[in-house]
């Protein structure tokens, strides 16, 4: 048989199977949902409640039914959940305001967005979830104040944007006018904000006013226009807003939740308390696992513990003399034996930091021990580091050691200043402690926390040699 024939007889099948895996891996990578694209439209207030939020689900629904997409609306955070949001294109955070999700809806939303999910807000969005360093980082910023609602003039800085490509390169429109604080440098800004065309800007020359980024593996938009009930019939805040909405829905891909790197909470069920002891601890301040899962805990009057975990017993394996009580009437201490971490190779060294006010010094101190044979050796104690405190006064004066993933030793240290009122008589009451008169220098936190050059009031990031 003619090998050249042989080849050409053989080669077909060869090419037509090739091309059906590449379509097939071609398609698994574009992953497209079938069906219109669905949008979820999120309104739960925690804090001040816009009249416009009505008119806004009615605008969104409406802008749906034009464009091809599909639109829920709901105030319920319990949606937050994967198998819900996994549904949906985008999440629209229409004037949502306050704390609007508990601690494991906030990772459900996180990991969707890092599934490749996308994300809209709209005005009072950004005077959401305030303690969420996360979500400040994905809305692009914080809320921080606004004038009366007022005429101002807008400027589009970037007119290729499906938000922007429709929009007079000046536009001049009434609303209320954000003031923002901790803005994400990193977004693309869309529109601007002529602080010369309207009073009670506090953002300068470059204020921005909508903004969009890629985060953390989804899409995110911003607009702070859209307080007023008016905005949602102006045909050209309703382009805007709905080509910000087009660029958070994206392609309409399926979500990929292995790309989803925050760890999911665990279900309640799966944790069972067990008590190990009762009645033998005193004033315990911090504890460590050991690597036999023994517990080392800290008491704040002195004490180093062992909690057992083959006897379940526990006993006293070391002991510091330190400054835990004052000899001052009515005045409370926060000293004693503060903080207790061990090394990170521990089974290495058997290196067990402490940190603790000695009873002879005005310092509180972190020292680093050796434990030998179920035992802290006393005597084995190097001085890692020590700084001044100021006694026998409240309050402030506790502290805090751990470990960061880093491997480097992080120590927390109070202020040592009163943040109270001061007595009857000495004339300040309900202000911060910033008090320089003398006799009064508890009552001065600047000059402890205040102060660059003193170890109060810090948190104390050390490389351990």
């Amino acid at each position: 048989m003619n090998s050249r024939y042989f080849k050409k007889r053989i080669s077909a099948p060869w090419m037509f199977a090739l091309f059906l895996m590449f379509a097939i891996a071609f398609s698994a990578c574009s992953k497209k949902r079938s069906g219109q694209p669905k949008v979820l439209v999120f309104s739960k207030t925690a804090d001040f409640v816009h009249s416009s939020i009505p008119k806004g689900v009615a605008s969104i629904q409406k802008l749906g039914i034009e464009n091809g997409f599909e639109v829920d609306t709901t105030t319920n955070a319990e949606y937050f959940t994967e198998d819900t949001l996994k549904q949906y294109a985008a999440v629209i955070f229409l004037n949502t305001t306050g704390d609007v999700l508990n601690h494991r809806q906030e990772v459900a939303f996180e990991r969707y967005i890092q599934a490749g999910g996308g994300f809209a807000g709209i005005h009072a969005a950004t005077d959401t979830e305030y303690d969420w360093g996360w979500y400040t980082r994905l809305v692009g910023g914080q809320f921080a104040s606004h004038p009366k609602e007022q005429n101002a003039i807008l400027r589009v800085t970037n007119a290729e944007h499906a938000a922007t490509k429709n929009l007079p390169k000046e536009w001049k429109r009434f609303d209320e006018w954000y003031n923002f604080k901790n803005l994400n440098e990193e977004v693309t800004v869309l529109l601007k904000i002529d602080e010369s065309s309207y009073k009670g800007g506090i953002n300068g020359s470059d204020h921005p006013m909508s903004w969009y980024h890629n985060y953390d593996g989804g899409r995110a938009f911003y607009t702070a226009l859209g307080h007023t009930e008016e905005s949602y019939a102006e045909p050209l805040f309703l382009q805007h807003l709905l080509g910000g909405i087009q660029y958070a829905i994206g392609e309409n891909k399926e979500l990929d939740y292995s790309k989803a790197t925050s760890p999911p909470v665990p279900d309640n069920d799966r944790f069972v308390k067990t008590k190990l002891v009762e009645g033998t601890l005193y004033e315990p301040t911090e504890m460590a696992i050991l690597p036999n899962l023994d517990v080392l805990i800290a008491q704040r009057r002195g004490e180093v513990v062992r909690y057992s975990n083959e006897t379940r017993k526990v006993e006293q394996v070391g002991y510091l003399n330190v400054y835990h009580q004052t000899t001052v009437p009515n005045v409370n201490a926060e000293e004693g034996l503060m903080g207790l971490a061990i090394d990170p190779a521990f089974k290495k060294n058997n290196y067990v930091y402490l940190f603790y006010a000695p009873i002879d010094t005005s310092v509180n101190r972190l020292s680093r021990f050796k434990y030998v044979n179920g035992a802290l050796d006393m005597a084995s104690e190097k001085v890692v580091l020590q700084f001044y405190s100021q006694r026998n006064i409240c309050c402030h004066t506790g502290g805090s050691i751990a470990f960061g993933v880093d491997g480097l030793l992080y120590l927390s240290t109070g202020d040592n200043s009163t943040p109270f009122d001061q007595p009857a008589g000495a004339k300040n009451h309900g202000f911060a402690p910033l008090d320089g008169r003398p006799g009064f220098e508890q009552y001065d936190a600047r000059r402890t926390s205040g102060n660059s050059a003193d170890l109060r009031g810090k948190i104390l990031r050390i490389r351990i040699k």
